[in-house]
């Protein structure tokens, strides 16, 4: 089989007050034998499957948690991966990241892409389906999968892949209720001092305004040695961020970029508090929340939605996931099937968040769960006698 190079490109740009910000996507030309043997057919049209990283929208690239296991099915499948970046929190809100994956998305069926063969002189020319596009992600790349589901209209997601999202119920005690215990795999509580320059001062008085920080869209993982005093600990602040917000019971601030009079939390948070057991007049307390909740900012919650239009879903959750519940994506997936939508949620018994990513995952869910993955998108986007 012959091999492709991966194709970096600036999909965007971002103008601050500083200098632009550049915003790029890595696409991975298909690797299978019906579509690269020769090596110079021009023009084909391949299916798509875009992925997004997760990091809780504040850290991560478009190599970061980098999901082996699903790109290579995707390629040898003769399909295109493409892995993106997308701004981060803070200073971008979920406003700036909705625009950016209908950038993102926009840009690959826009374009013809030209990938070297590796080892010698000959080309492959492709471009990206737009009737053949599904869009996939781990924990806030979930989220950002949702977004395109919920947004993209051109080219419009044939299916929708999310690895443990995040947001799809951003009005649980997981995102508005204040944790003075350790509640994510049991590390301690965070200081919110540590962080003055991503904190508005709502949440640290006297802090410094984070008003002043420039746009970012690539902020990688990195981490202190083992000579630290905690071993390994994150050495970029940003790893921190989203547990930081989850802290204090104020994600939905930052992903809005609501601050004024308080932020909409603690109004949420109220409002929570009073809401009836868990299934009882959901539908009622979801009208509440959508009533506190700005008109302008309605576009950036799953709740509000959800409807027939809404492309055929895969959900793939550990019961055990202390990041992201998984109660979400059992909401979500009560929700789509209210709305008439094919959905499917597996859940990984036992399993914390990025299971994925484990040592032997391959063996350990291989067949249970990316195979399924693998059927998933041949039914969607494969192609008879690809």
């Amino acid at each position: 089989m012959s091999t492709l190079e991966r194709l970096t490109f600036p999909y965007k740009t971002v103008t601050s007050s500083s200098k632009p910000l550049d915003v790029y996507v890595d696409v991975y030309p298909p690797q299978s034998p019906s579509n690269v043997a020769d090596a110079i057919l021009t023009g084909p049209r391949v299916p798509a499957v875009i992925y997004f990283h997760g990091g809780g929208l504040t850290v991560g690239n478009r190599q970061s948690w980098f999901p082996t296991w699903l790109h290579k099915r995707a390629t040898n499948a003769g399909y295109a991966f493409i892995s993106a970046d997308y701004q981060l929190l803070p200073p971008a809100t979920g406003h700036d990241i909705v625009q950016d994956i209908g950038d993102l998305l926009a840009y690959v069926v826009s374009r013809e892409f030209v990938a070297p063969v590796v080892g010698n002189e000959q080309h492959f020319t492709f471009e990206i389906d737009p009737e053949a596009v599904v869009v996939t992600g781990s924990s806030a790349g979930g989220l950002c999968a949702y977004i395109a589901a919920m947004h993209c209209v051109y080219p419009k997601p044939k299916a929708v892949v999310s690895m443990y999202g995040m947001g799809a119920d951003f009005f649980s005690p997981h995102y508005l209720t204040p944790k003075t215990k350790p509640f994510f795999r049991g590390r301690e509580i965070l200081d919110p001092q540590d962080f003055p320059d991503f904190l508005h001062h709502n949440h640290l008085p006297d802090a410094p305004s984070f008003e002043s920080l420039q746009p970012i869209a690539d902020s990688a993982l990195a981490y202190h040695p083992q000579t630290y005093h905690i071993p390994g600990y994150p050495a970029n602040p940003r790893m921190l961020l989203t547990r930081l917000y989850l802290q204090l019971g104020v994600f939905i601030d930052y992903y809005t970029g609501v601050h004024e009079n308080g932020g909409i939390s603690l109004p949420l948070r109220a409002a929570l508090e009073s809401k009836p057991a868990f299934g009882e007049n959901d539908a009622e307390y979801i009208a509440r929340v959508r009533s506190l909740v700005p008109p302008e900012h309605h576009s950036l919650f799953t709740q509000f939605n959800i409807s027939a239009d809404w492309p055929p879903t895969m959900l793939i959750h550990g019961t055990e996931d202390s990041a992201v519940p998984v109660q979400e994506s059992r909401s979500l997936k009560r929700h789509l099937e209210a709305a008439g939508v094919e959905v499917e949620l597996h859940e990984v018994e036992g399993r914390e968040h990025s299971f994925d990513y484990e040592e032997g995952a391959e063996d350990l869910f291989g067949k249970a769960v990316f195979d399924k993955v693998e059927e998933f998108l041949a039914r969607h986007i494969g192609r008879k006698g690809a």
